[in-house]
Protein backbone atom coordinates (compact mmCIF):
# COMPACT_ATOMS: atom_id res chain seq x y z
CA UNK A 1 0.00 0.00 0.00
CA UNK A 2 1.37 3.43 -0.95
CA UNK A 3 2.28 5.73 1.90
CA UNK A 4 0.08 8.76 2.39
CA UNK A 5 1.46 12.12 3.42
CA UNK A 6 0.86 15.75 4.14
CA UNK A 7 2.86 18.40 2.31
CA UNK A 8 3.31 21.59 4.32
CA UNK A 9 4.49 24.79 2.63
CA UNK A 10 5.20 27.49 5.23
CA UNK A 11 5.64 30.13 2.53
CA UNK A 12 1.93 29.79 1.72
CA UNK A 13 0.73 29.71 5.32
CA UNK A 14 -0.96 32.95 6.47
CA UNK A 15 -1.20 31.99 10.14
CA UNK A 16 -4.99 31.88 10.17
CA UNK A 17 -4.95 28.70 12.28
CA UNK A 18 -8.01 27.33 10.55
CA UNK A 19 -6.24 23.96 10.63
CA UNK A 20 -6.03 24.16 14.42
CA UNK A 21 -9.74 24.84 14.69
CA UNK A 22 -10.67 22.15 12.16
CA UNK A 23 -8.57 19.59 14.03
CA UNK A 24 -10.23 20.43 17.32
CA UNK A 25 -13.68 20.40 15.81
CA UNK A 26 -13.30 17.06 14.02
CA UNK A 27 -11.76 15.34 17.05
CA UNK A 28 -14.13 16.90 19.57
CA UNK A 29 -11.27 18.46 21.53
CA UNK A 30 -12.27 21.06 24.15
CA UNK A 31 -10.90 24.59 24.30
CA UNK A 32 -8.18 25.35 26.85
CA UNK A 33 -7.71 28.40 29.00
CA UNK A 34 -4.63 30.37 27.95
CA UNK A 35 -3.15 33.82 28.50
CA UNK A 36 -1.43 36.40 26.35
CA UNK A 37 2.34 35.99 26.38
CA UNK A 38 3.22 38.87 24.06
CA UNK A 39 2.77 37.00 20.80
CA UNK A 40 -0.09 36.08 18.49
CA UNK A 41 0.97 32.45 18.81
CA UNK A 42 -1.56 30.61 20.92
CA UNK A 43 -1.78 28.12 22.63
CA UNK A 44 1.88 28.06 23.68
CA UNK A 45 2.35 24.33 23.15
CA UNK A 46 0.73 21.10 22.05
CA UNK A 47 -1.41 19.28 24.59
CA UNK A 48 -3.73 16.33 24.94
CA UNK A 49 -6.41 18.64 23.53
CA UNK A 50 -4.31 20.18 20.74
CA UNK A 51 -2.87 17.89 18.07
CA UNK A 52 -1.78 20.59 15.61
CA UNK A 53 -0.35 24.01 16.41
CA UNK A 54 0.95 26.83 14.24
CA UNK A 55 4.20 28.28 15.54
CA UNK A 56 4.79 31.99 14.89
CA UNK A 57 8.52 32.42 14.32
CA UNK A 58 9.90 35.96 14.19
CA UNK A 59 13.20 36.43 12.37
CA UNK A 60 15.22 39.42 11.26
CA UNK A 61 14.73 40.28 7.60
CA UNK A 62 18.32 41.29 6.78
CA UNK A 63 18.06 44.58 8.62
CA UNK A 64 14.77 45.51 6.94
CA UNK A 65 12.57 44.61 9.90
CA UNK A 66 10.95 41.46 11.19
CA UNK A 67 9.16 38.77 9.26
CA UNK A 68 7.06 35.88 10.45
CA UNK A 69 7.24 32.23 9.50
CA UNK A 70 4.23 30.06 10.26
CA UNK A 71 5.17 26.43 10.89
CA UNK A 72 2.92 23.55 11.87
CA UNK A 73 3.89 21.49 14.92
CA UNK A 74 2.40 18.00 14.96
CA UNK A 75 3.21 14.27 14.84
CA UNK A 76 5.47 13.63 11.85
CA UNK A 77 4.32 10.01 11.24
CA UNK A 78 7.88 8.78 10.76
CA UNK A 79 8.80 5.93 8.45
CA UNK A 80 10.89 4.53 11.30
CA UNK A 81 8.95 5.80 14.34
CA UNK A 82 10.90 5.80 17.58
CA UNK A 83 7.65 5.82 19.55
CA UNK A 84 6.62 2.48 18.05
CA UNK A 85 10.07 1.06 18.73
CA UNK A 86 10.14 1.93 22.44
CA UNK A 87 6.52 1.36 23.49
CA UNK A 88 6.69 -1.57 25.93
CA UNK A 89 3.04 -2.61 25.45
CA UNK A 90 2.60 -2.01 21.71
CA UNK A 91 0.10 0.77 22.29
CA UNK A 92 1.54 2.59 19.27
CA UNK A 93 1.56 1.03 15.83
CA UNK A 94 2.24 2.02 12.23
CA UNK A 95 -0.17 1.16 9.42
CA UNK A 96 0.81 -0.07 5.98
CA UNK A 97 0.20 3.37 4.51
CA UNK A 98 2.46 5.02 7.08
CA UNK A 99 0.08 6.39 9.72
CA UNK A 100 1.29 6.17 13.32
CA UNK A 101 -1.71 5.28 15.48
CA UNK A 102 -2.17 4.68 19.19
CA UNK A 103 -4.49 2.66 21.42
CA UNK A 104 -5.40 4.54 24.58
CA UNK A 105 -6.71 1.37 26.18
CA UNK A 106 -3.25 -0.21 26.00
CA UNK A 107 -1.30 2.92 27.00
CA UNK A 108 0.30 2.70 30.46
CA UNK A 109 1.46 6.35 30.54
CA UNK A 110 5.14 5.46 30.80
CA UNK A 111 6.10 8.49 28.64
CA UNK A 112 8.70 6.47 26.73
CA UNK A 113 7.25 7.57 23.40
CA UNK A 114 7.58 11.26 24.22
CA UNK A 115 11.15 10.88 25.39
CA UNK A 116 12.08 8.80 22.34
CA UNK A 117 10.45 11.15 19.83
CA UNK A 118 13.04 13.53 18.29
CA UNK A 119 10.22 16.05 17.87
CA UNK A 120 8.86 15.68 21.44
CA UNK A 121 5.31 15.29 20.15
CA UNK A 122 3.19 12.85 22.19
CA UNK A 123 1.23 14.44 25.01
CA UNK A 124 -0.78 13.01 27.91
CA UNK A 125 -4.11 14.03 29.40
CA UNK A 126 -4.90 14.56 33.09
CA UNK A 127 -1.90 16.77 33.69
CA UNK A 128 0.54 14.35 32.10
CA UNK A 129 -0.53 11.34 34.16
CA UNK A 130 -3.12 9.91 31.80
CA UNK A 131 -3.18 8.40 28.33
CA UNK A 132 -1.31 9.35 25.16
CA UNK A 133 -2.81 11.85 22.70
CA UNK A 134 -1.46 13.16 19.39
CA UNK A 135 -2.28 13.67 15.72
CA UNK A 136 -3.55 10.45 14.16
CA UNK A 137 -3.68 11.79 10.60
CA UNK A 138 -7.50 11.79 10.65
CA UNK A 139 -7.21 8.05 10.13
CA UNK A 140 -10.96 7.50 10.05
CA UNK A 141 -11.45 10.23 7.44
CA UNK A 142 -8.80 8.73 5.17
CA UNK A 143 -10.34 5.28 5.44
CA UNK A 144 -13.65 6.84 4.39
CA UNK A 145 -12.03 8.41 1.33
CA UNK A 146 -11.90 11.90 2.83
CA UNK A 147 -9.08 14.42 3.27
CA UNK A 148 -7.66 15.10 6.76
CA UNK A 149 -9.51 17.98 8.42
CA UNK A 150 -6.50 20.32 8.47
CA UNK A 151 -5.82 19.94 4.74
CA UNK A 152 -9.52 20.19 3.89
CA UNK A 153 -9.89 23.54 5.61
CA UNK A 154 -6.61 25.27 4.61
CA UNK A 155 -7.55 28.32 2.48
CA UNK A 156 -4.16 28.74 0.77
CA UNK A 157 -3.22 25.12 -0.04
CA UNK A 158 -0.38 25.34 2.47
CA UNK A 159 -1.41 21.85 3.59
CA UNK A 160 -1.83 19.28 0.86
CA UNK A 161 -2.81 15.63 1.31
CA UNK A 162 -1.94 12.80 -1.07
CA UNK A 163 0.43 9.95 -1.80
CA UNK A 164 3.77 10.69 -0.20
CA UNK A 165 5.93 10.01 -3.24
CA UNK A 166 3.74 12.20 -5.42
CA UNK A 167 3.88 15.07 -2.92
CA UNK A 168 7.69 14.94 -2.88
CA UNK A 169 7.83 14.94 -6.67
CA UNK A 170 5.35 17.83 -6.77
CA UNK A 171 7.50 19.86 -4.36
CA UNK A 172 10.61 19.33 -6.46
CA UNK A 173 8.79 20.35 -9.63
CA UNK A 174 7.79 23.59 -7.88
CA UNK A 175 11.48 24.29 -7.28
CA UNK A 176 11.70 24.04 -3.50
CA UNK A 177 15.40 23.60 -2.62
CA UNK A 178 14.75 21.75 0.64
CA UNK A 179 12.32 18.86 1.16
CA UNK A 180 12.44 18.27 4.89
CA UNK A 181 11.24 14.78 5.73
CA UNK A 182 12.14 13.11 2.46
CA UNK A 183 14.77 10.91 4.10
CA UNK A 184 14.74 11.70 7.84
CA UNK A 185 13.82 8.74 10.07
CA UNK A 186 12.91 6.50 7.18
CA UNK A 187 11.01 9.33 5.53
CA UNK A 188 8.42 11.43 7.34
CA UNK A 189 4.73 11.29 6.58
CA UNK A 190 4.60 15.05 7.12
CA UNK A 191 6.86 16.76 4.59
CA UNK A 192 7.95 20.40 4.61
CA UNK A 193 8.77 22.14 1.33
CA UNK A 194 11.16 24.92 2.36
CA UNK A 195 12.89 27.90 0.78
CA UNK A 196 15.52 28.08 3.53
CA UNK A 197 17.47 25.83 5.87
CA UNK A 198 15.31 23.75 8.26
CA UNK A 199 16.89 25.38 11.30
CA UNK A 200 15.33 28.70 10.24
CA UNK A 201 11.95 27.03 10.72
CA UNK A 202 13.11 25.49 14.01
CA UNK A 203 12.82 21.97 12.69
CA UNK A 204 14.99 19.30 14.29
CA UNK A 205 18.28 18.81 12.48
CA UNK A 206 19.28 15.17 11.92
CA UNK A 207 16.49 13.84 14.20
CA UNK A 208 17.30 10.56 15.95
CA UNK A 209 16.00 8.55 18.88
CA UNK A 210 18.07 9.07 22.07
CA UNK A 211 20.20 5.97 22.63
CA UNK A 212 19.51 5.75 26.37
CA UNK A 213 15.74 5.62 25.80
CA UNK A 214 16.06 2.69 23.39
CA UNK A 215 18.30 0.83 25.84
CA UNK A 216 16.03 1.17 28.87
CA UNK A 217 12.89 0.49 26.88
CA UNK A 218 14.31 -2.75 25.47
CA UNK A 219 15.49 -3.87 28.89
CA UNK A 220 12.16 -3.23 30.55
CA UNK A 221 10.16 -4.85 27.77
CA UNK A 222 12.22 -8.00 28.20
CA UNK A 223 12.15 -8.14 31.97
CA UNK A 224 9.26 -6.29 33.54
CA UNK A 225 6.51 -5.68 30.99
CA UNK A 226 3.84 -3.34 32.32
CA UNK A 227 5.40 -3.32 35.78
CA UNK A 228 8.39 -1.56 34.30
CA UNK A 229 6.48 1.58 33.35
CA UNK A 230 7.33 3.46 36.55
CA UNK A 231 11.01 2.56 36.26
CA UNK A 232 11.04 3.60 32.62
CA UNK A 233 9.66 7.04 33.51
CA UNK A 234 12.46 7.37 36.08
CA UNK A 235 15.21 6.59 33.60
CA UNK A 236 13.95 8.78 30.73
Amino acid sequence: MARVGLLLRPDLCIGCRACQVACKQWNGLPAEKTRNTGTHENPPDLSANLFNRIKFIEISDNGHGIRWLFVSQRCMHCGEPACVEVCPVKAITRTEDGIVLYDREKCIACHACKEACPFRIPRYDQGGKGKIAKCHFCFERIRAGLTPACAKTCPTDAIKFGKRDELILYSKKLGYPVIYGEKELGGLGVIFALREDPKVYRLAENPQMPAHVAFWSTLLKLTLGKRGSKLLRYFV
